[in-house]
């Protein structure tokens, strides 16, 4: 993953991260009101020589104490210290429950010993810490034996008593807090990561380009209308959707530049990704710009665009492929635009065997004389072969992804098919993209986002009456 898709994770992921945030401030704070309050008080013996000698001997006795010190520091939390505080100050613990009070240290290159006392009562802890020093002199003194002169070489002194702690040494709510917005953050940050790690769906340009080579010639906006209102670019102009695909119709125009032929198979990996009303809107828009197109529906097993663009769809592609019609017979006049419209007719036994017939090749080849621009709706890829038969015999296949939807392993099985047969993959078209968000469709590769109030106008071609070559 590069920097931007760490960037796009933490868009995408924010609310999530931020609400796992929150929980662990909230589980931090929640820590530090049920946590009874611990004082700490401290302590503080000097370990010196006791020595009739020579200044020598003390030097190198001082040395052998810095040495040792750490040693003496550890005997603090032994039972032979411990118990008398016990029973001195009558305590209701045993040795061990005490010893996890207790802890002793020594600064780097002294000869000091700290000895630090946790309780929840303030005044208890400065005598057991007071106590305890007393108790560890004592200790001390008879582990070590005299010398020949009668002296204990090494002597304990209290160099500081411990006082009265005024405040708690914990919980330390800022401290805590902080602590649970770190770990809170890192969760957060760590799951949106694996999530979109884990993620098998198709969600912008970047996830098409890892799977195909193909150009990503457009990006269709999200409508939650479209079943409603399928020819969007006629009833609602104006809308980001419809400014969509007048930017698809610009760079289909750069697509195979210098082929003669230009015939575009509309398909996609599976239902339910806008191909069909993708195709219907792209041809008008197509039109509007003044070139003459038509549109077939090459979908023989579910047709629609007979449905959507208002037509008569008894007879038509079908008929034409068994010679019960002429193309001039069936074909169909959009309004009085520059559009035709090629009918599905009658849902046939066998619609991968008539798309791949060679009266489906001079078909291809007549609409292709007597138009500026073909399309074809064709099923999609992966339940049937129709559409990559198709594609075989036309310039090539758009395929539409639709975004949030698709699976990475449908869309490289879909260009799989169509390399299976020698197709080209003209071209690929994210359908559905979100208007917000990090995947959203705005100010991109795709276009110039909203608000600049592109619709029909006067200065748009309008259609011209044309009789028909094909």
């Amino acid at each position: 993953m590069e920097l931007r898709d760490y960037l796009r994770v933490l868009r995408k992921g924010w609310i999530f991260i931020v609400v796992l945030t929150l929980v662990g401030v909230a589980a931090a704070a929640a820590y530090s009101i049920v946590k009874t309050p611990e004082y700490q008080a401290t302590s503080k013996v000097f370990v010196s020589i006791q020595s009739s000698g020579s200044i020598s001997d003390l030097t190198q006795g001082g040395s052998f104490l810095q040495n040792q010190v750490k040693s003496y520091a550890d005997v603090v939390n032994t039972p032979v210290v411990l118990q008398p505080v016990i029973a001195a100050l009558e305590l209701p613990i045993n040795v061990d429950q005490l010893a996890a009070q207790v802890s002793a240290s020594s600064p780097l290159d002294t000869v000091i010993v700290e000895i630090t006392v946790a309780d929840t009562d303030p005044r208890q802890a400065a005598e057991i810490a007071n106590a305890v020093a007393s108790s560890f002199e004592n200790v001390v003194t008879g582990l070590v034996a005299e010398n020949a002169e009668g002296i204990t070489p090494v002597k304990i002194t209290l160099l500081q008593q411990a006082l009265i702690p005024f405040s708690p040494s914990s919980p330390n709510v800022p401290l805590n807090i902080a602590l649970g917005a770190l770990v809170g953050l890192a969760l957060g940050v760590g799951i949106a990561i694996l999530r979109e790690a884990l993620d098998t769906r198709i969600r912008n340009e970047h996830d098409v380009e890892v799977i195909t080579d193909a150009p990503i010639i457009g990006g269709i906006a999200f409508d939650q209308s479209t079943p409603q209102n399928p020819l969007v670019v006629k009833d609602d102009p104006r809308s980001p959707r419809s400014e969509s695909f007048r930017t698809l119709r610009t760079n289909l125009q750069f697509l195979n530049v210098g082929v003669t032929s230009r015939s575009f198979v509309v398909t996609s990996s599976v239902p339910g990704e806008g191909k069909s009303t993708s195709a219907a809107n792209l041809a008008i828009v197509v039109a509007l710009a003044g070139k003459n197109v038509i549109i077939v529906d090459a979908d023989m097993r579910k047709p629609k665009l007979a449905e959507y663009l208002g037509l008569e769809g008894g007879v038509g592609l079908t008929d034409v492929l068994v010679g019960r019609a002429q193309p001039n017979d069936v074909i169909q006049r959009w309004g009085d635009t520059n559009l035709y419209v090629l009918p599905a007719g009658k849902v046939p036994p066998n619609p991968s065997e008539l798309l791949g017939s060679q009266a489906m090749v001079t078909l291809i080849r007549g609409l292709e004389n007597s138009f500026d621009t073909v399309l074809f709706d064709a099923p999609p890829l992966l339940p049937v072969t129709d559409a990559a038969v198709l594609a075989k015999n036309t310039t090539g296949a758009l395929l539409m992804v639709a975004a949030g939807r698709a699976h990475k392993n449908q869309v490289r099985g879909a260009v799989a098919a169509l390399e299976n047969v020698g197709a080209k993959l003209a071209g690929v078209v994210l359908t559905m993209l979100p208007t917000r968000g990090p995947d959203s469709y705005g100010y991109s590769r795709y276009g110039y986002g909203y608000g600049y109030g592109y619709g029909y106008s006067q200065d748009e071609p309008r259609a011209s009456k044309k009789k028909i070559k094909a």
